[in-house]
C-alpha cells in the first residue's frame, strides 16, 4: 500500500532560523521528502532566514550537507537532490532590527500562502511577528508556525500568547508538537473512534490502568545548558506526554475538526487533578567510570534539575474516576521507546481449574521506534497435559503489514498540514495554557520543599523509587525495551 500523494498549489515557506539544528536535522530533510514525493508544484519558494550572512548559493550548500547528514533519500548525483536545493533561497535578516526584511518581501507573495516558521527562541516570536505587519510582508494566508517551549510557565505562555494575538489571529497560528505528527498517535483516534470494539470498553468498568512512557537512551548532551533550565517536567510531560494523555482520555468529538478536537483535550487538563508529592519520583543520571552524570553534561555540579519523572496522574470525570494514569520520561534510560499501554482489568472468576494468574488484555500503541499496535490476549498454551493458558501478543507493526515505508514522517505531515491550513494536530492558546496551569502547581512544590532528585544507574529503567509508585498500588511498569 503507497500512500497517495496530492499535490499543494504553490506556496511561500519562509523558515527563521534556518541555519539552525532543528532545519539542519529536521525541516530541510522533511521539505525534501516531499519535494521528491511530488508534492510541491512549479513556482514554490522555500526561503531560509537567519543572521548569518550567506549568500543563497552558500545556503543551498548548507543543506546540501544537512541532506547528506540527515536524509536516508540523499544521492549526490540524483536529478532530484538539485533540483530541491535549486528551489531553495536565502536572506540574512535581522530578528531585532530593520536589515533583511525589505529584501524578504521582494521574494514572498500575499496572494499566497505563506508559512512563517519560526524556529528560533521564543524571546524572538514578537518582533518577528511585528516585523512581518509593519513591513506588509504577510497577507491574509499567512500562517505562523511555532515550537516548543512555548513558555516556561502558565504566565510566559500567556504573554507569548498575548503578544502573537497583536499580530495574527488564532487561526494562523501553528503551535507545533512533532510527537502528534506522528503515525500511531492519529491511528490511536482512528483504533477508539472507528471501532466499535474498543469505544464501549474504554472506561473505568474495564480498564484497571493506563501507562506512557516515553524513554531515550541519550544525555542532554549539548543542550545541557537548555535543559538544565527546563528539566523533563518542562521538555517532555507539559506538552508531548500530556498530548498522549489527552487524546486516550478525550471524550469523542462530534466531528473531526480541529477546534472540536482541542475543545475535547481541553476537558481533560482541566480535570486532571493535583497530583500529591508521594506521587511523583524525580531523577537524575548518575555519572560512571565511562560516562559522565547528568550535572557534568548540564555542566551544573549542584544542579536539582531533573532528567526523569513518573507520576500517578488521576482524572476527575465519569469515565476515568478511579482509573490511575503513570506517566514516566526521562534520558539514559535502558532502551529508546515511546508507548502507551491500556492495561485492562483481570477477569473475576477463572473456569480453568488451576489457572490462578491473573490474567489481563493489554492494548499496546508503539510510537517509536517501531510504529505499531499490539494486543495481548489469552490463549491455550499448544500440547497436551490440560487448559495450561498464556498471554500472547497479536502484533500490527504498521511498517510491514501496511507496507508504508514511504508514509510521511511527523515533520512532513505538520508542515504540509500547515500549507492546508489543517490544525487538527496544533495546540491552540487556551490548551497550552491549560497545560501550564496544571504543571505549574507541581513544579513550584518540589522547589518550595527543595526535593533533590534521585540517582539513576544509566541504561537502567530510573530509580528505584518509580518502581515502587506502581508497587505501592500492587502493580509494576512494563518493561522497557525497543
Amino acid at each position: 500500500m503507497v500512500s497517495r500523494v496530492i499535490p499543494v498549489a504553490p506556496f511561500d515557506l519562509i523558515v527563521f532560523g534556518g541555519t539552525g539544528d532543528l532545519a539542519r536535522r529536521k525541516i530541510i530533510p522533511a521539505l525534501f521528502r516531499r519535494y521528491l514525493a511530488g508534492q510541491f508544484e512549479d513556482g514554490t519558494r522555500l526561503i531560509g532566514a537567519a543572521r548569518a550572512g550567506l549568500s543563497p548559493v552558500e545556503y543551498r550548500l548548507f543543506a546540501k550537507e544537512a541532506l547528506k547528514e540527515f536524509s536516508a533519500e540523499y544521492d549526490e548525483n540524483s536529478e532530484g537532490l538539485e533540483d530541491f536545493l535549486n528551489l531553495l533561497d536565502y536572506v540574512p535578516i535581522d530578528a531585532t532590527g530593520d536589515d533583511g526584511w525589505e529584501e524578504l518581501k521582494t521574494k514572498t507573495s500575499t496572494d499566497r500562502v505563506q508559512a512563517f516558521y519560526f524556529s528560533v527562541a521564543p524571546s524572538l516570536f514578537g518582533a518577528l511577528a511585528e516585523r512581518l505587519n509593519s513591513y506588509e510582508i504577510a497577507g491574509s494566508q499567512a500562517r505562523v508556525v511555532v515550537e516548543k517551549p512555548f513558555g516556561r510557565d502558565q504566565e510566559t505562555a500567556r504573554a507569548l500568547n498575548a503578544t502573537l494575538a497583536e499580530h495574527f489571529d488564532e487561526t494562523q497560528i501553528y503551535r507545533i508538537d512533532h510527537y502528534l505528527g506522528k503515525e500511531t498517535v492519529q491511528n490511536l483516534m482512528v483504533l477508539r473512534f472507528g471501532n466499535m470494539m474498543f469505544e464501549p470498553l474504554w472506561n473505568n468498568h474495564y480498564i484497571d490502568h493506563i501507562q506512557i512512557t516515553v524513554a531515550e537512551t541519550v544525555g542532554v548532551g549539548g543542550r545541557g545548558a537548555y535543559y538544565d533550565k527546563s528539566g523533563a517536567m518542562r521538555d517532555m510531560v507539559q506538552n508531548h506526554l500530556m498530548q498522549l494523555l489527552c487524546l486516550i482520555a478525550m471524550e469523542p468529538p462530534a466531528i473531526y475538526d480541529a477546534d472540536a478536537l482541542r475543545d475535547e483535550k481541553l476537558k481533560v487538563i482541566r480535570a486532571l487533578q493535583p497530583v500529591a508529592p508521594h506521587h511523583i519520583v524525580r531523577g537524575q543520571y548518575e555519572a560512571t567510570d565511562t560516562a559522565p552524570g547528568y550535572r557534568e553534561d548540564a555542566g551544573n555540579l549542584r544542579s536539582f534539575t531533573e532528567s526523569f519523572v513518573a507520576m500517578r496522574c488521576e482524572i476527575a470525570n465519569w469515565r476515568w474516576a478511579g482509573v490511575p494514569f503513570y506517566l514516566r520520561t526521562g534520558k539514559k534510560l535502558r532502551a529508546r521507546t515511546s508507548e502507551i499501554s491500556i492495561i485492562f482489568k483481570a477477569l473475576g472468576h477463572s473456569i480453568f481449574e488451576g489457572d490462578t494468574t491473573p490474567h489481563r488484555n493489554i492494548l499496546s500503541i508503539r510510537l517509536q521506534p517501531n510504529e505499531g499496535i499490539d494486543m495481548t490476549v489469552t490463549v491455550k498454551e499448544p500440547g497436551p497435559g490440560g487448559m495450561r493458558l498464556i498471554d500472547v501478543p497479536l502484533d500490527l507493526t504498521f511498517a510491514e503489514a501496511l507496507r508504508e515505508a514511504d508514509a510521511p514522517e511527523a515533520y512532513e505531515r505538520l508542515i504540509m498540514d500547515v500549507i492546508r491550513g489543517n490544525q487538527t494536530l496544533f495546540m491552540r492558546g487556551d490548551e497550552v495554557e491549560a497545560a501550564w496551569g496544571w504543571t505549574d502547581p507541581i513544579i513550584e512544590g518540589w522547589e518550595a520543599r527543595h526535593d533533590v532528585p534521585k540517582q539513576y544507574v544509566p541504561g537502567s529503567s530510573g530509580p528505584e523509587d518509580a518502581l515502587m509508585l506502581l508497587h505501592r498500588d500492587g502493580r509494576r511498569w512494563r518493561d522497557i525495551k525497543a
